[in-house]
């Protein structure tokens, strides 16, 4: 059975609709969700215990789950406009 917005949302806490999207587009189970959301959350504890790394939807997960905690705990700046090349005017001659 194909998880829901609920389901997503009872794994991983509150989240935008976003991501909680892009994880029901995994097609993965619950139990796969809860996986991943280990391991994004203490992956030291699961590799100390001997387990293997997460693969196949689980590491997709993984992906997704990290892409979401660094969008996170960056700041959202505005796109820097003295770093975007500006010549209001064409340099050629003849050209107004």
């Amino acid at each position: 059975m194909a998880l829901t917005r609920d389901d997503v949302l009872s794994v991983i806490g509150p989240a935008d609709e976003i991501l909680v999207t892009a994880i029901i587009a995994t097609e993965v189970t619950t139990e796969e969700l809860a996986q991943a959301w280990a391991w994004v959350n203490n992956d030291e504890a699961l590799i100390n215990e001997g387990r293997a790394p997460p693969s196949g939807r689980t590491a997709e997960l993984v992906e997704i789950l990290t892409h979401k905690a660094t969008r996170k705990s960056e700041p959202h700046r505005g796109a820097d406009i003295h770093a975007m090349p500006y010549e209001p005017y064409s340099r050629e001659p003849g050209c107004y």
